[in-house]
């Protein structure tokens, strides 16, 4: 077995990872809450808590933002940016030796199979690789004014940000936010969900193992009333990366337009993939059922919707669902095909959509019922679901479920395929599978997403920028636009004749 399976074939006889950090990260170490009370982190995989973290207040906030202001000014935005590299490139190789910790916690806590968290790991150590790699290469513009003046922009640090981490994919979404954010000389206080708070905190713990000064980058766990909303307010903030909810990005943008703070949004979607009678058949099936069954379609950018041509839609769903009810239900750390949904409330959630579709007529080819680990009988699982022939006006197109829940829309042709598509209050992204490269590229440049993949979900990389469109929020993580969302631009021009 690797490493990360015996890891996580002892944590499976023991219930828990030992020595897992138990406080915030302030100030360089670990430090006990104000008024030192705990919560504890529940295992999905058995629906039973493991371990116990801090319940942060509004003075933990203070404290973790009072270090970040401090850490910016006196130390982190006028490091030189080649020290910044080396830093951030250490992190990258620190990371990848801790791979299998890190993985089997992100398993354990946030429920998905391990195979996917070390997946994530590997792209959190190469978001600090790629991002160390632009430290130095933020250079800014010069303009033609004339003989008798010099006019020129810098891009400065725009100091102090806050990151509101969601729980499907913790240390994935912690690593793109912090990434940039240090890159560019900014400081950071991160707030992870209470439902999975662990790697955040060894990440931070991480970064200063590879020699990131004290205070440059906090941690602070607890609830979103306790802890997100007095930071997202915090008038000592600079900027907020924000990923989760519409309701709760409301909240955010409210909160920072009291004090006119920067925000990127990352609200979700319920993303279509378009599937016309052209495409690599094969190709588009492994594509569909990777969009919505990975990591128990907790996904932002799940392909949740498959709108697809009428002329193959009865043979290729009536294969996609017999490839669908063998697939393997069970603990993460197990690495089944499909693991439990995070939360015993967020199951409830998923049970809701499909039991009102259900009593409202919808067929449902297969699945649709709450389930158990089959080894334990224990943990929180839906089963994978397809709701077959959907209509526009239905909730379970519409509304986002994030579960393993597919709604499949018939279209008569491409035209067609893209009113469907486009016919959504998000527009995060979309899938496009056609052997007709340039029907593709049309239909890509028309649909309303902020990310289209064409003949692969889940194409490309950090590289590669991502945001939403209408209600899926605003701004892009990821790439150099990511990277230029942390800075301000400064514009100078002198007369020197």
């Amino acid at each position: 077995m690797s490493t990360a399976e015996t890891l996580a074939a002892e944590v499976l006889k023991t219930g828990t990872l030992e020595g897992l950090p138990d406080g915030h990260f302030i100030d360089g170490q670990f430090s006990r809450p104000s008024h030192n009370q705990s919560m504890e982190s529940f295992d999905p995989g058995r629906g039973e808590a493991f371990a116990s973290f801090a319940a942060g207040t509004k003075a933990d906030v203070d404290q973790a933002v009072e270090s970040a202001r401090r850490a910016f000014e006196n130390v982190w935005r006028d490091m030189a940016p080649v020290e910044r590299t080396r830093i951030l490139q250490r992190a990258s190789g620190l990371i990848l030796e801790n791979m299998a910790r890190l993985a089997v916690a992100e398993s354990l806590d946030s429920g998905k199979p391990l195979n996917e968290a070390l997946g994530d790991v590997r792209g959190a150590a190469r978001c600090f690789e790629y991002y160390a790699g632009a430290c130095d290469k933020l250079q800014g513009d010069s303009f033609p004014l004339g003989p008798d003046y010099l006019g020129y922009s810098i891009h400065e640090p725009v100091g102090v940000t806050a990151h509101i981490i969601p729980w499907n994919y913790p240390i994935s979404t912690t690593a793109r936010g912090l990434a940039p954010a240090l890159a560019a000389g900014c400081t950071v206080v991160a707030k992870p969900a209470e439902q999975t708070p662990f790697t955040a905190l060894l990440l931070a713990e991480i970064l200063t193992k590879a020699g990131l000064p004290d205070g440059v980058c906090n941690v602070v766990t607890g609830t979103g009333a306790e802890v997100g909303a007095p930071l997202t307010s915090h008038p000592d903030v600079d900027h907020i990366t924000f990923t989760g909810s519409v309701a709760t990005g409301q909240a955010v943008m409210s909160a920072a337009a009291r004090e006119v703070t920067r925000v990127v949004l990352e609200l979700g979607g319920k993303s279509p993939v378009v599937v016309l009678d052209d495409c690599d058949r094969e190709k588009a099936m492994e594509g569909v059922m990777g969009a919505i069954f990975e990591n128990a379609g907790q996904i932002c950018s799940a392909g949740s919707r498959l709108v697809i041509e009428r002329g193959i839609h009865d043979d290729f769903v009536e294969e996609l669902v017999r490839r669908t009810r063998p697939l393997r239900l069970g603990h993460g750390l197990r690495n089944p095909d499909v693991g439990p949904v995070n939360s015993a409330s967020h199951l409830e959630k998923i049970a809701g959509f499909v039991d009102r579709a259900r009593s409202a007529g919808a067929e449902i080819a297969t699945g649709g019922s709450v389930t158990t680990d089959p080894d334990t009988g224990k943990g929180w699982f839906f089963e994978p679901t397809i709701i077959d022939r959907a209509a526009p006006s239905d909730e379970v197109v519409r509304e986002e479920i994030f579960g393993p829940v597919l709604t499949v829309q018939v279209a008569d042709d491409a035209d067609h395929a893209l009113e469907l598509a486009n016919d959504c209050q998000y527009g995060l992204v979309a899938g496009i599978y056609s052997s007709d490269f340039s029907k593709a590229n049309r239909l890509a440049r028309r649909i309303d997403a902020g990310q289209i993949f064409i003949n692969e979900y889940f194409a490309g990389g950090v590289e590669v920028p991502f945001g939403g469109n209408k209600k899926s929020g605003f701004g892009r993580e990821k790439g150099i636009e990511g990277l230029k969302s942390y800075c301000k631009t400064k514009s100078i021009a002198a007369r020197i004749g």
